[in-house]
C-alpha cells in the first residue's frame, strides 16, 4: 500500500466495538485486505493525529447467502483492525 488514505475504509460500529472503546480505548476499523499492521498504524496516526499503541487484525471470509433462488452467492470478505490508542487519547467518530 502506498497511499495511507486508502488503508482505512470504514469504522465498524457494533456493541462489541463500543464496549472495546469504553473499556480498552480501542477503535475498530474495516481496512484494506492487503494492508499490514504497520501501514494501519501509520494511517491512523497520520489521519486522526493520535498515538497508536497496538494493532490487531483479523481476516473474515464472506458468508454464503441465498436470496429466494436455488443458487447461492457470497457476501464480501473484509479485514478488520482493532487499534488501541495511547492513554489519555480518544477518537469520537459518531
Amino acid at each position: 500500500m502506498k497511499d495511507i488514505y486508502q488503508v482505512i475504509k470504514n469504522v465498524r460500529l457494533s456493541e462489541k466495538a463500543s464496549l472495546l472503546q469504553e473499556r480498552n480505548n480501542e477503535v475498530v476499523f474495516e481496512v484494506d485486505p492487503a494492508a499490514n499492521k504497520l501501514e494501519i498504524k501509520q494511517a491512523v496516526e497520520t489521519i486522526f493525529d493520535k498515538k497508536v499503541v497496538a494493532v490487531r487484525t483479523a481476516n473474515y471470509d464472506g458468508k454464503l447467502r441465498r436470496k429466494r433462488r436455488a443458487d447461492q452467492g457470497r457476501t464480501a470478505r473484509y479485514k478488520k483492525a482493532v487499534v488501541r490508542l495511547a492513554d489519555g487519547q480518544s477518537l469520537d467518530l459518531i
